[in-house]
C-alpha cells in the first residue's frame, strides 16, 4: 500500500531508521505505525534494536506512592551512563514507568518472564471457556492463542497501552526513549504493593485514580 510521507517521519522519529527502511516497513505493516516499529526492531534495523545488546548497568529505582499510602512502587531502570541517569528527559522516562505499575498493576515487565506453568493454565482455562460458548473445537486452539495474547497486553509491562497515550505501548514508548536519549535503556525489574493485597474488599479503579492524581 501506499504511504505518506509524515507517517515515515513519525516512524524514523521513534525508531531512528533510515527513510527508505521505514517507508519499506510500513508498506510491509499496511500503514500501522506499531507494527511497522516492531518488524524495524526485528530486522535490527531500528536505532533501538542496534542498541539493544548494549550493557546497561547505571540509571535509576523509582518509587511512586499513591496518594495516602494505598500503593507503593519501585521500579529499577538501567541506561549506559551515569551521565543519560540524571538527565530530566530519563527521570520522567522512569517516573512515567512507576506510574504505569501503579496504575494498570503489571505482573511481568516481559511476556519472556511469563512462566511456563502459568500460561499452561491459562491456555487450559482459556480452552474450557471457549469449548464451553459452544466455538467448534477446530477453531478453539487458534482462539486460544488469541486470547493469551490479550493475556500478555494485560499483564505484561512492555505489552501494556501507556496510560498518558493510549495510541503507544510501553515498548513503544521504550524504543522513542532510546533513539532520543541515544544509550539502551532497560526496565529490569520492579515491586508493586496495594494496602490490603489478598483481603477481600470493594474494586478501584486505579488507573483513574492515579491519572487524577498526577492531574493529567
Amino acid at each position: 500500500m501506499a504511504v505518506n510521507a509524515s507517517a515515515v517521519k513519525e516512524l524514523r522519529e521513534k525508531t531512528g531508521a533510515g527513510m527508505l527502511d521505514c517507508k519499506k516497513a510500513l508498506e510491509e505493516a499496511n500503514g500501522d505505525l506499531t507494527r511497522a516499529a516492531e518488524l524495524l526492531r526485528e530486522k535490527g534495523l531500528s536505532a533501538a534494536a542496534n542498541k539493544a545488546g548494549r550493557i546497561a548497568t547505571e540509571g535509576l529505582v523509582e518509587s511512586y506512592i499513591h496518594a495516602g499510602g494505598r500503593i507503593g512502587v519501585l521500579v529499577e531502570v538501567n541506561c549506559e551512563t551515569d551521565f543519560v541517569a540524571k538527565t530530566d528527559q530519563f527521570r520522567e522516562f522512569v517516573k512515567d514507568i512507576a506510574m504505569q505499575i501503579a496504575a494498570a498493576n503489571p505482573k511481568f515487565v516481559r511476556r519472556e518472564e511469563v512462566p511456563s506453568e502459568e500460561l499452561d493454565k491459562e491456555r487450559e482455562i482459556l480452552k474450557a471457556q471457549a469449548l464451553n460458548e459452544g466455538k467448534p473445537a477446530h477453531i478453539v486452539d487458534k482462539m486460544v492463542e488469541g486470547r493469551i495474547s490479550k493475556y500478555y497486553e494485560e499483564y505484561c509491562l512492555l505489552e501494556q497501552t501507556f496510560i498518558k497515550n493510549p495510541d503507544k505501548t510501553i515498548s513503544v514508548l521504550l524504543n522513542e526513549k532510546v533513539s532520543a536519549i541515544g544509550e539502551n535503556i532497560s526496565i529490569r525489574r520492579f515491586v508493586r504493593y496495594e494496602l490490603g493485597e489478598g483481603l477481600e474488599k470493594k474494586q478501584d479503579n486505579f488507573v483513574e485514580e492515579v491519572m487524577s492524581q498526577a492531574k493529567l
